[in-house]
């Protein structure tokens, strides 16, 4: 028999960080971008991004994304407390932001990945929480392996999430092993009126639709789906409520004509989520040590980046300055460098050269000389490895130590010629700034990165 009175259950879409995760390549600016504006016309209420691992980069993308999402929500997770104020910054022109906290919530997650017992794992979410819901509008809990964990603890975690503002609590079926009677158990028990319930249900034995379904009809008010890996499509969702949609009492902003066919389009604008396939605008792009203002404009503007004249200048130095030591730059290492060149904050300090001297039988030593005004100074030290004794120079220039909160290297390209990055975070007055530097060399990346983000702290703190 048929229902009159019809719900609209919410769509929160994660293709964007599931494509983050899978590919082997990263996604460029365009194709962000692209798959962002393609699940918006498809009708979903909010587009899940991925959490920042590159934060200098991805605020470009992500704020380039709240812009255009319109009345569409944008959602980022938050993993630990430093980071809150970085993420929520990188959405906050969005007219809809919301910050996640995800955490794994059965017993063997908790442990495995949290290194935490339930009663520790719970503290630690309810203080994230607080601290995202303090500086975000919206917050919402995403409770990973939520079909395994203990029934009392989800309870309680709830309420106590809850109690600190959160505005959506998401149960995750990761194992995909949900029954659908198991699933609306579960709702049934949880569902509140003071939270919204999204249920995000996995493909793994082909019962997404059924456990979508039940927990919907039960209470809850939305949906999780995504395109790659064992997501629930929103075509497959879209399908559920055209043929039952009208007996099940549920709908949704989902344009089913259109589904399908944007779905389609996602796979080849992602180059599916192995994410081997090149974009083509992204292939035609090569710049020489010789490359002109206008050139390296035209290849920004390809990449989807609207950049200032002063950004342009900055780029085209930095792109100088990088082909000065290659054949010439591609895309990804275009983005990597807009990434660390563009809108930067003035520098006071500006690297002159480095030496590095390492080896099996000599203490690693570095001498590092930088510029800041007229006055130019050089620091000499020995580290524990070349990158430690360069560090180690740049504190004794600005005679200052801070606290290296996390380093990473990776490299942009592949091949002898790659193009390396840094990202360095240090740690003033309770707050983390990071700096993020390229090179064909890892040291000078590394160096760069350090040089980043002590120019930020100086500049956001008045220092000399």
């Amino acid at each position: 028999m048929k229902q009159q009175n019809v719900r609209e259950v919410t769509v929160s879409d994660r293709t964007l960080a599931v494509c983050a995760a899978g590919r082997e390549a990263p996604l460029t600016f365009r194709e962000r971008t692209r798959i962002a504006e393609i699940l918006s016309g498809a009708g979903v209420d909010a587009i899940e991004l991925p959490a920042m691992t590159r934060p200098r980069e991805e605020t470009v993308v992500n704020r380039t994304i709240a812009l255009a999402a319109g009345e569409v929500a944008v959602k980022i997770p938050v993993t630990c407390e430093e980071g809150v104020a970085a993420a929520y910054e990188s959405i906050r022109d969005a007219i809809h932001p919301v910050l996640q906290v995800v955490m794994p919530t059965s017993t063997l997650g908790m442990e495995y990945r949290l290194h935490k017992k339930a009663h520790a794992a719970r503290d630690y979410a309810v203080s994230l929480c607080r601290a995202a819901r303090e500086i975000a509008p919206a917050v919402e809990f995403v409770a990973e392996d939520a079909s395994r964990a203990e029934p009392a603890f989800l309870s309680e975690l709830m309420q106590d999430v809850i109690a600190v503002g959160v505005t959506s609590f998401v149960l995750c079926d990761d194992a995909g092993n949900w029954l659908p009677e198991e699933a609306a158990a579960t709702v049934r028990a949880l569902v509140t009126p003071a939270c919204s319930l999204l249920i995000r249900p996995a493909m793994s034995l082909g019962l997404a639709s059924a456990v979508a379904a039940a927990a919907l009809t039960v209470g809850a008010a939305g949906v999780v789906t995504g395109i790659g890996g064992a997501s629930y499509p929103a075509a497959a969702f879209s399908d559920l409520l055209t043929a039952r949609g009208e007996t099940l009492g549920l709908s949704s902003r989902l344009v089913a004509t259109a589904i399908h066919r944007e779905t389609e389009e996602i796979d080849r604008t992602a180059g599916g989520v192995g994410g081997k396939r090149q974009d083509p605008i992204a292939a035609r792009i090569a710049l020489g040590a010789d490359a002109t203002v206008g050139e390296v404009s035209d290849a920004c503007n390809a990449l989807g980046y609207e950049l200032s004249d002063e950004d342009i200048a900055q780029v085209v130095r930095e792109v100088q300055r990088v082909a000065e030591k290659k054949e010439s730059i591609d895309a990804r290492e275009l983005e990597a460098i807009v990434a660390t060149a563009a809108m930067q904050v003035p520098s006071t300090y500006h690297l002159v050269s480095y030496l590095v001297s390492t080896g099996n039988v000599i203490s690693p030593m570095a001498e590092v000389t930088l510029k800041t005004g007229e006055r130019t100074q050089s620091g000499v030290s020995m580290g524990d490895g070349p990158i430690d004794a360069a560090f180690r120079a740049l504190e004794q220039i600005i005679g200052h130590h801070y606290e290296l909160d996390d380093f990473e290297i990776q490299s942009v390209t592949e091949g002898r010629g790659a193009v390396g990055s840094a990202l360095v975070k240090l740690r003033h007055d309770g707050r983390l700034y990071a700096g993020q530097g390229i090179s064909t060399d890892i040291i000078g990346a590394s160096v760069r990165a350090y040089l980043n983000a002590l120019n930020k702290i100086i500049y956001e703190d008045g220092l000399e």
